[in-house]
């Protein structure tokens, strides 16, 4: 598992690292029922404090992310229609903030429409030439 944290985020490194491991499970870079890395192993491979990882793993945890097995470590959960529900209203809630950027700007309402469309296209494309890349490395 890779992970890099960003000094100069304003975010909290725990956060970084949970949306870190968030972004990986729900692309499917991490499966479900997979194990993660020990909080010491996660902790000594990105040379953070142990308590960052493990209040990083307790906010996975409590949000249904991941669930921890006494001794055996931390494990992605099956069930992940809480995360998916969560990522579906911070999409929305950016996208709002995006429009009323917009809109406060003088952006017609057309052109919002045209540029989110192309934005959607962009991401899918690159998302597209990814799987591709993925499939030829197999």
């Amino acid at each position: 598992m890779f992970l890099t944290v960003n000094m100069r985020d304003k975010r909290p490194i725990y956060k970084q690292i949970v949306g870190g491991i968030k972004d990986m499970i729900l692309s499917g870079e991490l499966k479900s029922d997979e194990q993660i890395p020990s909080v010491r192993q996660l902790a000594t491979d990105m040379n953070i404090n142990p308590n960052t990882i493990a209040k990083a793993y307790a906010e996975l945890e409590r949000a249904g992310v991941v669930y921890s097995a006494m001794g055996r470590g931390y494990f992605v959960s099956p069930d992940l229609t809480g995360a998916r529900a969560e990522e579906k209203e911070e999409i929305k809630r950016a996208l709002l903030r995006c429009v009323k950027n917009a809109e406060r700007c003088g952006v017609e309402k057309a052109c919002i429409t045209e540029m989110a469309l192309s934005a959607i296209d962009e991401a899918y494309k690159e998302k597209n030439e990814r799987n591709g890349e993925n499939d030829k490395n197999r």
